[in-house]
């Protein structure tokens, strides 16, 4: 049998599982970007156009920019540019490891990234296929869990700031555990 020090030499430790579990959230998304890209590349030609849901397309399309469409052609711009987001948000994740569900936003952002970093070192662009209506440019899973991440990164700040920990709730605002602290409007302390 495993003694208790050996049991936890084997979980990773508190300041560890952030990191960790931003890493398995970058793997699944690296693997399903991936996954539909190639699905895309091997039934969807060029230029055809498949019905997915009402006013969702599928298409197969190259994207030399970034996100949207965004820079087309400038690929040492797009390097650079990546290099320098990922750069900041693992520096700004280091310090601030220990924020709830920090992990989560950060996974999807460098997933996002390297699933798209990935297709550029294959082909030189990237391959973009959900159409929605309104002439918005094509886009993969990648870039929408690059879109997702930054809204969720941007709620787990102000969420921290708000409410920082160890410091109690405001009268009449929502405490840790979702009631409202003493003292609030309407209401007397003793």
């Amino acid at each position: 049998m495993a003694t208790t020090a050996e049991r936890g030499a084997r979980r990773p430790g508190p300041a560890r599982r952030p990191w960790l579990a931003a890493l398995a959230v970058v793997v699944v998304v690296v693997a399903v970007d991936q996954l539909t890209k190639s699905a895309v590349r091997s039934s969807i030609t060029p230029g055809e156009e498949k019905r997915f849901l009402p006013g969702v397309e599928l298409v197969n399309t190259r994207n030399h920019g970034v996100a949207f469409g965004f820079l087309p052609g400038s690929h040492v711009g797009v390097t650079i540019l990546i290099a320098v987001a990922l750069l900041v948000l693992l520096a700004y994740f280091a310090r601030h490891a220990r924020l709830p569900l920090i992990w989560l936003p950060t996974g999807m952002l460098i997933g996002g990234a390297v699933g798209n970093v990935v297709d550029r070192l294959r082909g030189g662009s990237v391959t973009d296929f959900v159409k929605l209506p309104l002439g918005w440019p094509p886009f993969n899973l990648a870039d929408a869990s690059i879109t997702i991440g930054i809204v969720l990164l941007l709620f787990v700040i102000d969420r921290s700031r708000a409410h920082p920990r160890g410091e109690p709730a405001q009268p009449g605002q929502p405490g840790p555990e979702g009631e409202a602290a003493a003292g609030g409007p309407g209401e007397e302390t003793r």
